[in-house]
């Protein structure tokens, strides 16, 4: 058995093994992820974390790691006679990101078809990581098919499969650990919210706690052995004290100032899922169980915060993740010493009662009869204000509208939908070809060419955007650059959901350049496009060109593409001297059109004489054409989302 090596072990990283013990303590917390550069523990502090949980009740050989106290019905292993519980390991299951659904989900016995002529359920990862740990490296890599299932078993607590004649529900009640680096990518919103908490690690920068580091991961690598036997006693400390505050968990109470407290930090940090402040209160009460505490405390809130919050703030455009310090002490400060009660001066105190007529009602408590009588005001007054905002972002107003755009079926990956009949089949589907053989001679089992059945899947596809940006002039140039820095910035806020991608090539002087290579990431944004120049000539055949090079590269990556041109079209440098530039122009457009690219032209003409090279050029690739003169970068954004579908 490989040695994992001892959590006990692992230099500094305090805010990181604090939000895995809780964790450890409360389990419905949702789990942790953990973001951070490359050799920052992560991975070795998730795996470490299981070697010192204390041990579940199970029946060995269970494959549902059913609980022994309410086993379920289809467990066989539970259900026999001589079923008899003992200790075990929390499950530690690692989630490949290659998986397939079938192998998470589970699956078609294929053994006790072949051997036994009779469809039985094979249980998959989620089954093995029910009432334990499951482990996902680089879980913003995750494919989006895989994403579906975790939210769908992280919201339920049970995995639920119902394909190809079987239909079976068991409980999954697992504690997600992921890890990722942000450079490599966000992770799906909806996901994001899933992990309770969420911590931020780096390497250290003490040169002695780095040497630290390396000399302890030297002798673990000597003699794994030897070197757990030394933290064996700290690992053990601090497994008998998960357990003794996972008993008292139930015992630990929050006082009702400060339950207040927990949702005026969700309130004043701007957080919009209510799922923030249930598990703030979640992980306070952990905190305070691991101090052997029964009352939670102000500075456990504080302390909760910082792990619960930072994931779930709505951040304002290029605002770097986290919590404003001076803000939450400051508030922390407050619930630690609240004002003492507003001295009470109603008529009682005086004698005297209130002569305000029956008919007039009171300002502050209009309708006693009906306590929701001011919400249907305020519903009216906030739905009157978002009016604009509905209109400006008309795609996001869909509930459903998260995830890529459009499902593809026949994709090569993702989620299978169903199986066909299909004696040549791309993709075999083992489950439904066994289960068609069995149904078709129950007595004699075999399989021939006429049972083979094949899978079809379904996969979301996201878009490549391509903004090819006229800088060449003046004025015009400038104007046009900031309605382009708007929309991409608005197009990046709905691509991290959508998965999408965008990109920007501007042209001007003697060439074209790629100032913003196909990337979500807004930071990155930010500041490629922060002093992007302006003015000069109008080198159209090389932005064309370069425009087509890029779209051939990321071909490969399965992204739809939609290629938007802001020019005037008043071509003046050609890719070689003798050549002219309009014609040249006109023919790369024609080789993008050949290519199947969709595009769009926005005119961008301004001058009293207008040539009309724009429109020509949309022809020539055969791509929408609109004036862009009167278009805000609002309108700008919504015009191309809406040519996305």
């Amino acid at each position: 058995m490989k040695q994992i090596y001892p959590f006990a072990a692992i230099v500094g990283q305090p805010q990181l093994k604090q939000a895995l013990l809780l964790c450890a303590v409360d389990p419905t917390l949702g789990g942790v992820l953990i973001r951070g550069d490359k050799g920052s523990a992560k991975s070795t502090a998730a795996r470490g974390l299981a070697a010192i949980l204390p041990p579940i009740r199970r029946v060995p050989g269970c494959a549902f790691n059913c609980d022994p106290a309410s086993p379920l019905a289809e467990c066989s292993c539970c259900q026999g006679e001589h079923a008899a519980a003992e200790d075990a390991a929390v499950p530690f299951v690692n989630l490949p990101l290659g998986a397939s659904e079938d192998r998470v989900l589970g699956s078609l016995d294929f053994e006790q078809a072949l051997k036994q002529g009779r469809q039985a359920f094979k249980p998959g990862l989620l089954a093995s990581a029910h009432r334990g740990l499951l482990y996902i490296d680089e879980v913003n890599l995750l494919a989006d098919h895989l994403v579906d299932v975790l939210l769908d078993v992280a919201a339920m607590g049970v995995n639920t499969v119902q394909r190809e004649g079987l239909s079976i529900s068991h409980p999954a009640r697992i504690t997600l650990l992921g890890t990722m680096n942000q450079e490599e990518g966000e992770l799906r919103p909806q996901l994001l919210d899933r992990f309770g908490l969420m911590v931020d690690v780096a390497a250290p920068r003490d040169a002695a706690i780095r040497s630290e580091v390396v000399r302890r991961r030297l002798a673990f690598e000597a003699d794994p052995q030897a070197f757990s036997a030394r933290w064996q006693a700290e690992g053990q400390a601090l497994q008998a004290q998960i357990g003794q505050a996972q008993a008292m968990l139930g015992a630990v109470t929050v006082s009702d100032q400060l339950f207040d407290f927990i949702s005026q930090l969700c309130c004043e940090f701007e957080v919009a899922s209510l799922r923030a402040d249930i598990v703030l209160h979640k992980a306070a009460r952990a905190l305070a169980a691991l101090d052997g505490r029964t009352q939670v405390s102000a500075e456990d809130i504080r302390t909760a915060a910082m792990l619960v919050l930072p994931h779930r703030r709505r951040r304002k455009p290029f605002e770097q993740s986290g919590l404003d310090q001076d803000k939450l002490d400051e508030l922390t400060q407050q619930a630690q010493n609240p004002p003492p009660p507003a001295a009470d001066t109603s008529p009682a105190d005086s004698g005297q009662q209130s002569e305000q007529p029956a008919d007039t009602p009171d300002d502050d408590n209009q309708d006693e009869t009906n306590p929701d009588s001011g919400s249907e005001q305020v519903f009216a007054s906030a739905a009157a204000s978002d009016i604009g905002t509905i209109r400006l972002a008309s795609r996001s107003t869909d509930s459903q509208a998260s995830g890529r755009r459009s499902s593809v079926l026949n994709a090569q990956r993702g989620h299978t939908v169903r199986a066909i009949p299909n004696s040549q089949p791309q993709a075999l589907a083992l489950d439904a070809t066994l289960r068609h053989a069995l149904q078709r001679n129950p007595g004699e089992f075999s399989v021939t060419r006429a049972d083979l059945h094949d899978k079809v899947r379904t996969a979301k596809q996201g878009n490549l955007i391509v903004l090819v940006v006229d800088a060449s002039g003046s004025m015009a140039a400038q104007q046009r650059m900031e309605k382009v820095k708007g929309t991409v910035l608005s197009l990046l806020q709905d691509a991290y959901q959508r998965r999408d991608q965008v990109a920007v090539i501007a042209f001007r002087g003697r060439s074209a350049e790629l100032v913003l290579p196909p990337t979500r990431q807004v930071e990155q944004a930010e500041q490629a496009l922060h002093a992007l120049p302006t003015g000069g000539r109008t080198p159209l055949p090389h932005a064309l060109q370069l425009a087509g090079d890029l779209l051939a590269r990321q071909g490969a990556q399965g992204l739809m593409p939609l290629l938007v041109l802001l020019s005037d079209g008043r071509a003046n440098v050609a890719l070689s001297e003798e050549a002219d530039p309009w014609q040249q122009s006109l023919q790369l457009a024609g080789e993008l059109a050949a290519a199947a690219i969709p595009a769009l032209v926005l005119d961008t003409e301004q001058d009293y004489v207008k040539l009309g090279r724009a429109r020509q050029l949309a022809e020539a690739l055969q791509a929408e054409y609109l004036p862009c003169e009167q278009l805000s970068s609002e309108q700008l954004t919504i015009t191309i989302q809406a040519r996305l579908g």
